[in-house]
């Protein structure tokens, strides 16, 4: 009987990694992911069939058990909204990765680069290439596949295009709009990233990948406007719109922070199409050929409705995002911590009290002043922040790493507890604890806001906010439980209407 292959996978818990695992499940390789954070992987529907191993490019020691006895290794980690000298960590990675597949004896490496034209590049395009070409270098066979703009739902290039056209009416924009473009469906890349599986050795070398349409920029804005249903947009491209000013509005009108606005723009700035179709040689396409631009967002959006998006780019937490988690209580000794405490007895049952719970934010919104949110939300934006036009990925169910408005999930127990983490600019750390707890008169609501503060500006930030948060949190417990008790009681006036058999 035939061995199964093993497949190590970096980057598994982003928006191409979360994708791609489970079409290799399918394909019947083993399937090992490399993370550094394993609680990230909690609720990752594909979490017990595959081997998780803990560790980080950046650390060569950590490389050696992940790289063990695997045949394929898939590189599908980059930097973009990385803080610093991102090249040089790039690079260090790249390194690291390239050491220990050829010392371990991998067959293959597969990485997900960026489409490029020759010259001068932005410093994340000339980044991924240059760990194209380390990696090539490594003496492991390698295929560096270049993409471009991937289009599918939760992508960041199809979230960029989706909120410009549907919040402007009308598009003062930069020149770059009518650059050209080379769009790939998400679902076609997922399909040349598994067969580059199984190319010969002998195959060491960059492929570009592209959709069949080459457009610029303008008109695929347009064409998500027919898809959607909505008007085309006038567009006037205007010199005086730099990359670093074109980055700003990005983020303020779109869901896109700064820290990805910044280097995306950046990357706009070319003609990026593909120069060769080389890849079709080795690899057949798909049935049916490769997907067309509007049928590639009309699929983006048949996902978004359904409230199916598989994976997305706020998977990934931005630039400045703290990553530590909550330490438990007793660590606390010591340390100057401020916490809000709500709590309120309801008769509302335990799982009503717990699907309003978890049905918060987005469009949900906070149960509490909306226009305070929304002014929060639009400060965070001005200096760079996520906003609140993240949303969520699902209407009715959180996991654990999802992206929350700006706030991030860091754990869920379903049906009873939920912690986020803050991912607004803050001048220190915070979290919201959430709980429902069954009690005599029907459920208990538990609700703690957490803050360490950072420096006589953190202690500063929570005093001048505490005016702000007795109203906020008061109204956020007293409206999530008097949505819970009404649901209820809805509940027992069906079933007591409802005709007994």
């Amino acid at each position: 009987m035939e061995t199964q292959r093993r497949v190590l996978v970096t980057g598994a818990t982003g928006y191409i990694g979360g994708r791609l695992v489970p079409r290799l499940l399918e394909a019947g390789f083993t399937v090992r992911v490399l993370v550094r954070n394993p609680a990230k992987m909690t609720d990752v529907p594909w979490a017990d069939q595959v081997e998780v191993v803990v560790g980080d490019l950046e650390n060569a020691e950590s490389l050696v058990d992940a790289v063990r006895d695997v045949q394929v290794l898939y590189y599908l980690v980059h930097g973009m909204g990385v803080a610093g000298d991102f090249e040089k960590g790039e690079k260090d990675a790249a390194r690291n990765v390239a050491i220990a597949a050829r010392t371990a004896g991998v067959e293959r490496i597969v990485y997900l680069g960026g489409l490029h034209p020759d010259g001068k590049l932005s410093p994340h395009l000339r980044s991924r290439a240059q760990v194209g070409r380390i990696l090539m270098a490594s003496g492991v066979p390698t295929a560096a596949l270049q993409a471009g703009v991937v289009i599918g739902s939760g992508s960041t290039s199809f979230e960029m295009i989706r909120h410009l056209t549907d919040v402007l009416p009308y598009m003062p924009a930069p020149k770059w709009v009518r650059n050209f473009i080379q769009p790939i469906a998400v679902r076609d890349v997922l399909h040349y990233l598994v067969g580059a599986a199984d190319l010969p050795p002998e195959v060491n070398r960059t492929f570009d990948i592209g959709g069949p349409d080459v457009l610029r920029y303008g008109q695929m804005m347009n064409g998500y406007a027919l898809e959607a249903g909505l008007k085309q947009r006038p567009i006037a491209s205007l010199p005086v719109l730099t990359p670093w000013l074109a980055s700003q509005w990005v983020n303020l009108v779109t869901p896109i922070p700064r820290a990805l606005a910044v280097p995306i723009i950046a990357s706009l700035q070319y003609d990026c199409v593909i120069h060769e179709n080389d890849i079709d040689d080795y690899i057949p396409q798909p049935e049916g050929g490769l997907t067309p631009y509007r049928r590639a967002v009309r699929l983006a959006l048949g996902r978004m409705r359904i409230g199916e998006v598989e994976t997305s780019w706020q998977n990934s937490s931005v630039d400045g995002a703290p990553a530590n988690l909550l330490p438990s209580d007793p660590d606390w000794t010591g340390h100057t911590v401020f916490i809000d405490f709500k709590q309120r007895q309801s008769t509302a049952s335990v799982d009503e009290l717990w699907k309003v719970i978890e049905g918060i934010g987005g469009e949900n919104g906070w149960y509490s002043l909306p226009v305070a949110w929304a002014a929060r939300g639009v400060m965070d934006k001005l200096v760079g922040g996520v906003g609140l036009r993240r949303g969520r990925r699902n209407a009715d169910r959180l996991a654990t790493g999802d992206a929350l408005d700006f706030w991030r999930v860091e754990e869920i127990d379903h049906g009873r507890f939920l912690r986020l983490r803050a991912e607004m600019k803050l001048p220190g750390r915070a979290w919201l604890e959430l709980t429902a707890d069954p009690d005599a008169a029907g459920s208990r609501y538990t609700q703690r806001a957490i803050f360490f503060p950072q420096g006589l500006g953190g202690r500063l930030y929570w005093f001048a906010i505490l005016p702000f948060h007795g109203v906020i949190f008061t109204s956020m417990a007293t409206k999530i439980t008097a949505l819970a008790e009404a649901r209820t009681a809805a509940n027992a006036k069906e079933d007591a209407s409802t005709p007994q058999r």
